[in-house]
């Protein structure tokens, strides 16, 4: 079976393509860095020729509000018209957990109207919800950063490993299509500063975390546990102590 793999050199989609090789399929790493793009249909038609599943867990370069929701507009758009023209049966996209209760945020905004476009296109699709990756602590970090000190909301996280998320991912695109969300997340519950002190601490960052009742996620307001999956969400096995020994 050939998968496409949209996003496919970044750190999930380079994942999921080597889960996928692995396991017998076809899969093919799309991405600018290949001869595909999907903002302005560069090597879509060539690179779908046969497929019979796409994956699309690509982002926009850019977060600013105007930039990322012309991202997922266009690209989604593009891709979806692709697919249709070469008979793709199955298309997969990675999403993140509580995005419909993140849409103060420009960012969420966009990642709805792509989830709802996918929902609208009339091929059959599964859309992957994952928590945040431990790796993007520091990001995070970063996005809620004055002066020397990350002031977080007192929220709860429940992040994922990469690893885990694209074996999801993976397993999602070789199964039946469930016209519906599924989700995936790590085993732990963190309060948000816990994680983001101890992402900081792998990098040896030294900035200070502290909670802030005022504080932001990517630009949301969030109640205590808008982070967190549901009761059916697929559990994920490592552990946050696990993978930040191995980073060390």
């Amino acid at each position: 079976m050939k998968i496409v793999v949209i996003g496919g050199t970044g750190l999930i989609g380079s994942q999921v393509v080597s889960k996928l090789t692995e396991h017998g399929h076809d899969a093919v790493a799309a991405s600018p860095n290949t001869g595909v793009n999907t903002l302005t249909g560069e090597g879509l038609d060539e690179v779908l020729r046969g497929a019979s599943v796409v994956v699309d867990v690509s982002n926009s370069p850019s977060f600013a509000d105007d930039a990322v929701m012309e991202f997922f507009r266009v690209s989604t758009a593009n891709l979806l018209k692709a697919e249709t023209d070469a008979g793709v049966t199955h298309h997969v996209a990675l999403s993140v957990v509580g995005t419909d209760r993140l849409q103060e945020s420009g960012y969420f905004q966009a990642k709805q109207v792509q989830e709802d476009m996918i929902k609208d296109s009339g091929t059959p699709y599964s859309i992957v919800h994952a928590t945040q990756f431990f790796e993007f602590a520091k990001s995070l970090a970063d996005s809620a950063t004055e002066g020397d000190t990350v002031r977080v909301a007192p929220i709860k996280i429940q992040p994922i490993f990469s690893g885990d998320v694209a074996a999801a991912v993976g397993r999602t695109a070789v199964g039946t299509p469930v016209n519906g969300t599924v989700e995936a997340a790590g085993p732990e519950v963190f309060q948000l500063e816990d994680f983001i002190r101890k992402g900081l601490a792998v990098k040896d960052d030294p900035r200070a975390v502290t909670t802030d009742p005022q504080g932001l996620y990517w630009g949301a307001a969030l109640q205590e546990d808008a982070l967190l999956p549901g009761p059916d969400a697929h559990i994920a096995e490592t552990r946050f102590v696990d993978w930040s020994a191995r980073q060390r």
